[in-house]
């Protein structure tokens, strides 16, 4: 794990607010997966739409997907737009809001999914305390790039996918809004899937690639037209849900392809500039989500145009843990040891004794960690396909059994 961040730039962010962030992010996942354990048998009929597999999810995308994005966003946002945080203050109280939001969120999804309306509220006022500051943040940015564009399209679509999860939490709450709730679900799961998630993946993708493979001598021009062809298919996606026309949801799914596919082709080329020979596991697992993330909007275009809902499901599972979680699990593993590191350790290089970067992490269990993610996704495919109890249960074991060590594994590194 060589040290490829750049430097100290004078933009950097009390590391204390990043990693309040990621520790409570690698906690609720485990957590997460674990619940999961509880709806193998509705999850295998492909029964996605269920309190528990609700409350599961969203701790799955907010309280580690979510949180992870924001912790990561407070350390990269300063060092990639050499600006810095508009105010620290303002980051531990909304790092406060937004965990007593998520908690609570997903515990009346579970208990009582009318009554997670006011929960949502408090949730809501986190988020937006996040886009406000991140907002500020960027303004001050003076040259701006393609990462900004990604970026900050990205906290718009995050807005956008908490208020229509509010409106949803609303019908239940008020027990009003059953004729729209369809048009409204599907608005939140492409706004929070492809406007937040994915655009925003791809737009640090542009950085960390780079930085990670030592890549240089390469165009950001095809990043423009990553953005152009994704932002159309979630535009013409967005309309077919009004329209309910198949056909525009299908032109839709299409588009998103497309703008996937220039970016899945548009860091191989920049890997094939790259000074590293050998690349990480820990990124090479991320870049296995990419691939991954290719072959799930395939495979969601194919599902649309066949018309069949149950593997549109599948798929979607699917999704958020092959290419969300796992491009987020793969930087992590990264980017952790080196901030700890650099926290601990970077002014007193020279001075005595002090471990290396390679040391603050067992390389060899992670790459066995990637591997057995990689397998319990393939496993969970293929048990979901044929909807086999037995088999989606070592799945799902296997997923929680990995978070627990993931979470271990980020832990350890506090004690280095």
């Amino acid at each position: 794990m060589s040290n490829v961040f750049p430097t100290r730039t004078g933009t950097e962010t009390d590391v204390r607010l990043p990693f309040s962030f990621i520790m409570f992010a690698v906690l609720a996942f485990a957590a997460s997966q674990l619940m999961l354990l509880g709806a193998i048998p509705s999850l295998s009929s492909g029964a996605f739409r269920l309190p528990f597999v609700w409350a599961a999810a969203h701790l799955a995308l907010l309280g580690f997907a979510l949180m992870t994005a924001m912790g990561a966003m407070y350390q990269l946002v300063p060092v990639a737009f050499l600006t810095p945080i508009w105010s620290e203050r303002l980051g531990f109280w909304q790092f406060a809001v937004t965990a007593v939001g998520i908690v609570a969120f997903a515990v009346s999804l579970a208990a009582a999914p009318n009554r997670a309306f006011l929960p949502g509220l408090l949730l809501l006022f986190g988020i937006i305390l996040f886009v406000w500051q991140m907002a500020m943040t960027l303004r001050k940015q003076e040259t701006k790039t393609v990462m900004t564009l990604f970026v900050a399209t990205s906290l718009l679509f995050l807005l956008l996918t908490a208020a229509a999860g509010g409106l949803l939490a609303f019908h239940f709450f008020a027990a009003k809004g059953a004729n729209n709730h369809e048009v409204v679900f599907g608005l939140h799961v492409l706004f929070g899937l492809c406007g937040w998630f994915t655009l925003l993946i791809i737009g640090f993708s542009y950085k960390m690639v780079p930085m990670f493979s030592l890549a240089h001598g390469f165009s950001l021009r095809p990043a423009r037209y990553v953005y152009a062809l994704y932002i159309s298919g979630i535009a013409v996606a967005f309309a077919s849900l009004f329209l309910r026309s198949h056909a525009w949801l299908a032109a839709g799914a299409a588009l998103l392809m497309g703008g996937f596919a220039v970016f899945a082709w548009h860091i191989r080329a920049i890997l094939q500039k790259r000074m590293k020979k050998t690349l990480d596991r820990p990124f090479q697992f991320s870049l296995a989500a990419v691939a991954i993330g290719l072959a799930l909007h395939v495979a969601a275009f194919a599902a649309i145009v066949v018309g069949s809902g149950r593997w549109l499901g599948i798929i979607v599972y699917l999704f958020i843990v092959g290419w969300i979680l796992f491009s987020i699990i793969g930087y992590l593993f990264k980017i952790v040891p080196f901030l700890w590191w650099t926290h601990r350790y970077s002014e007193k290089v020279g001075q005595q004794h002090v471990p290396t970067l390679k040391q603050m992490m067992n390389e060899r269990a992670v790459a066995v960690q990637c591997r057995l993610w990689l397998a319990a996704l393939t496993l969970a495919a293929v048990s979901l396909a044929t909807a086999s109890v037995p088999l989606l249960a070592v799945a799902q074991t296997l997923l929680a059994g990995l978070s627990i060590a993931f979470a271990g594994t980020m832990l350890a590194v506090f004690r280095k």
